[in-house]
């Protein structure tokens, strides 16, 4: 057969490929090959988005009134900080867009391409026409193109609906429609070398449209409990204030204007504007910080559920092993043989050897399949046994029903095939039909070899005397339609990982389960659990258990059971969704094309980025850059702390407005002048705004963070309980600068002085709740063991802010503010004192609750 190669390629046997000049220019020519997309946010609509903000529409409401009033540099002293928060609120988008836009392209299809004789893996969008793509399974197609070498089966259920794959087959011409492959569409099976025909816009898909171009992602439940809380706090912040208005105006006999201008300042110190800026950032910077521990998040909503993971579901094969496969031992009736101890490779083993071969693709992509050509092609080349570039007519795959594949190939005879066969060792022996002694003899080989952690296969031989095509036609519909040899075993090592068992330890300190689902023997499971320390309890459920028990005798008797071996894809998902019934929180591997159902349905799914297959890593929400169990751990690390910091920026995002509100609202109640203007607040939100999406971003984790329980996942930051201590936090604060204000009165200082004090007192107390938040269980001024490095600017921020207003005459009278010398400057440092040693009461009443015993060391506690 011969084939229209592309421009750049050699000799038709050896495809080259476009050189890398040749792919710059058309790169250059064609542009990137993405379909359209939403853009990033411009300019003009985030501020935009900024000015529609009730926050700014009050800002610029209390501005109008300024200049009703007359007061011109009040107005603009607001209007300007319109401007300062639209800076401050560019930067956050722009920060935040960074880690988005860095996301997107790690997450962005990989292609497999030839280009000057050399395969090299690049980004989906560097594909250019004439491109050769090799595909394998599991590969999503990035352009369109013609197949020129190879047999596949591809799902173009995007394109079509059909769920069925359809069969793609290289043709003389490479014209007709089954050598036809499409962008997005996926490899389920076979492999193949396509040459690109179009990209981007001209694909099948860009021409579909805008229905296709990213949409955007569902908010995650804390988005969605967030919104639901700023609504209420809104509709609250309206009625509180306009209720200001009234009794300003009417009770208290204040100027319309004047009780306009309260009313307004009230509602804007009700409204925590903050809250959506935290769970933005936090989320997007938390996925952008994962990525530099190897782990790329493709679903932001994830990074808020790793903090919850209880149940770590995981593949054995290159996740907890090192997914180096060697054939170490093989077996046969005759006797065993032993790589490690040998120098030759006996007679009696070479046919056992030669079919494994046989029953494996030349070129294969599985780690398994190349230790076994690797392994034949060391001890057997230069022998009969050994048949390079001998390709098959015909295969049965894998399935669930069958454990074993069969290839097919054509013999020197005329109706004479030849059958090579591998599978699960039970498989191929019922394939075999052998008879009960030899089936028990080999029972022991393979319990004896998976007891040593080896991975075991079956391997045998067949004949058949029939005819048929490469499509299936006459050719039985079964493999046990077959008659075959039993040849015997052959093992292959997988040595564990070494980091692996220090991340289980550290999974079990955290009262995370890892439970390990593996298509293996039950006996290889039990031999490589023992050597990571995943388990204490030997007990396995196999695939056969599975299939026999109900849902609630399964799901009782997973409880108590951490070992799931020969499994098969569906095991995996029914797995899942018990444990995810019985309220776990479940994360799970995946590599294969297989995998994607349950990792949809697990809460966290985690694909392997070396290893895996496209469409698994588009069904999970994580993608490790590197397999590696322990990157999973730190991944859920990493998420513990990101919990932790939303919720010491929403518990300090409590508990500074209170003391706002109650200092904008106690006046109206208690007849005293205002002592909150809307400027004020304006000044506040400069302190606020940035302790919130950065200060606490920014913290380090906490001590022991690896040591408690996973939190429950239905605990929101926003929960009474959780909102208990910062609100009396404060209440506490509002409580002492209210009484100092009315102490000042008695005494007979000004409404101005009264308001420096108290306001100078409120701008170091913003640092002091911010301290109060980051670890309970410590006092407030401590130092800790990794410092916050954006601590140090905010405290020099409250010190130049403080500073300002107190020194700066036009700025002082600008605010409301007076002179209050050095006995105001002591009274507000009492104050400050008093607020400090109230926050430290309420620490040590808050640890001494709530402090957690601790878990003996190995104890599984789950």
């Amino acid at each position: 057969m011969t084939h229209d190669h592309p421009a750049g390629a050699g000799h038709a046997d050896t495809p080259q490929g476009l050189s890398h000049h040749e792919a710059a220019e058309r790169l250059a020519r064609d542009g990137p090959n993405q379909l359209p997309g939403s853009a990033p946010k411009s300019l003009l609509a985030i501020v935009r988005e900024v000015l529609t903000e009730p926050m700014f529409l009050m800002l610029l409401a209390a501005g109008g009134i300024y200049l009703a009033l007359g007061d011109r540099g009040e107005a603009l002293f607001l209007l300007g900080f319109v401007f300062v928060v639209i800076g401050i609120t560019l930067v956050q988008e722009r920060r935040t867009q960074r880690a988005l836009e860095s996301l997107r392209e790690l997450s962005a299809p990989r292609a497999l391409v030839l280009r000057g004789g050399q395969e090299q893996r690049i980004a989906g969008t560097e594909v250019v026409c004439g491109d050769l793509l090799v595909l394998h399974e599991g590969d999503r197609i990035a352009a369109d193109a013609q197949l020129l070498q190879g047999q596949l089966e591809v799902d173009e259920s995007l394109l079509t609906g059909e769920s069925v794959p359809v069969a793609k087959q290289a043709t003389e011409t490479n014209e007709a429609e089954s050598a036809s492959l499409f962008a997005s569409t996926v490899v389920t099976r076979g492999v193949g070398l396509a040459q690109v025909q179009a990209t981007a816009g001209r694909t099948a898909v860009g021409r579909i449209g805008a229905d296709l171009a990213a949409t955007e992602a569902p908010p995650s439940p804390l988005q969605q409990r967030s919104r639901r809380l700023v609504r209420g706090l809104g509709v609250l912040a309206i009625a509180l204030a306009l209720a200001q208005v009234g009794l300003g105006w009417w009770w208290n006999g204040r100027p319309l204007l004047d009780s306009l201008l309260a009313g307004i300042a009230l509602a804007m110190a009700l409204l925590p504007e903050e809250i959506p800026v935290i769970l933005t950032v936090f989320l997007a910077l938390g996925a952008w910080r994962l990525t530099r521990l190897q782990v790329l998040t493709r679903r932001i909503t994830a990074v808020e559920t790793l903090g919850a993971i209880t149940v770590l579901a995981v593949d054995k094969t290159g996740t907890l092993t090192q997914n180096r496969m060697a054939v170490a031992e093989l077996a046969t009736p005759a006797g065993a043989w032993r790589a490690q101890e040998a120098r030759e490779l006996p007679e009696d083993f070479h046919r056992l050897v030669e079919f494994a071969m046989l029953a494996t693709p030349g070129d294969p992509f599985d780690p398994m399949e190349k230790a076994i050509q690797q392994f034949g092609h060391a001890w057997l080349q230069g022998t009969e046994h050994v048949h390079d570039g001998r390709e098959p007519v015909f295969e049965y795959a894998l399935s669930g029903e069958i454990l074993a594949m069969t290839r097919v190939f054509a013999s020197g005879a005329p109706r004479q095939h030849l059958l090579a066969t591998k599978g699960a060792p039970e498989a191929v022996a019922d394939l075999c039909h052998l008879d009960a002694p030899r089936l028990a003899a080999v029972r022991a080989q393979v319990e004896a070899l998976a007891e040593r952690g080896l991975r075991v296969l079956g391997v045998a031989r067949g004949r058949w005397p029939g005819t048929g095509d490469a499509n299936g036609a006459a050719w039985p519909p079964s493999q046990h339609d077959f008659d075959f040899e039993f040849l015997g075993l052959l093992a292959l090592a997988d040595p564990p990982r070494p980091e692996v068992p220090d991340a289980i330890a550290q999974c079990r300190a955290a009262r995370v389960r890892v439970v390990m689902m593996t298509g293996d023997h039950p006996a290889t499971a039990r031999a490589i659990a023992r050597q990571v320390g995943l388990s204490e309890r030997p007990e396995v459920i196999t695939g056969d258990e599975i299939e026999r028990l109900d849902d609630a005798t399964l799901g009782e008797r997973l409880r108590h059971v951490d070992l799931c071996a020969r499994l098969k894809p569906e095991h995996k998902l029914r797995l899942v969704q018990l444990l995810h019934a019985s309220g776990e929180v479940v994360a799970m591997t995946g590599d294969g094309v297989n995998d994607a159902p349950a990792l949809k349905a697990a809460h966290v799914g985690i694909a392997m980025g070396e290893r895996g297959t496209d469409v698994a890593r588009e069904a999970a929400a994580l993608v490790l850059l590197k397999d590696s169990f322990a990157h999973i751990v730190a991944a859920i690390r990493h998420g513990r702390r990101i919990d932790d910091n939303v919720r010491k920026a929403t518990r300090f995002v409590f508990a500074v407005h209170l003391p706002i509100v109650a200092l904008a609202l106690a006046p109206t109640l208690l007849h005293w002048p205002a002592l909150l203007l809307p400027v004020h607040i304006v000044l506040m939100e400069l302190l606020i705004d940035p302790a919130c999406s950065i200060v606490f971003e920014a913290e380090p984790e906490a001590p022991g963070i690896m040591q408690r329980p996973p939190r429950p996942v239905d605990d929101s930051p926003f929960a009474l309980r959780t909102l208990v201590l910062p609100l009396l936090q404060g209440a506490g604060v509002a409580a002492l600068l209210l009484a100092a204000q009315a102490g000042l009165q008695a005494r007979g200082w000004s409404v101005a002085q009264g308001r420096t004090v108290v306001f100078g007192a409120l701008l170091p107390c913003v640092l002091l709740l911010i301290l109060a938040q980051r670890d309970p269980a410590r006092a407030v001024l401590h130092r800790g063991a990794a410092p916050n490095p954006w601590l140090p600017p905010m405290a020099a921020a409250v010190g130049v802010l403080l500073l300002a207003v107190l020194a700066i005459p036009g700025l002082r009278h600008l605010m409301g503010l007076a002179p209050v010398g050095w006995a105001g400057l002591a009274a507000g440092a009492g104050v400050l004192a008093l607020c400090l040693g109230w926050l430290e009461l309420l620490r040590l009443a808050a640890s001494g609750r709530h402090r957690m015993p601790e878990t003996p060391p190995g104890k599984l506690q789950y």
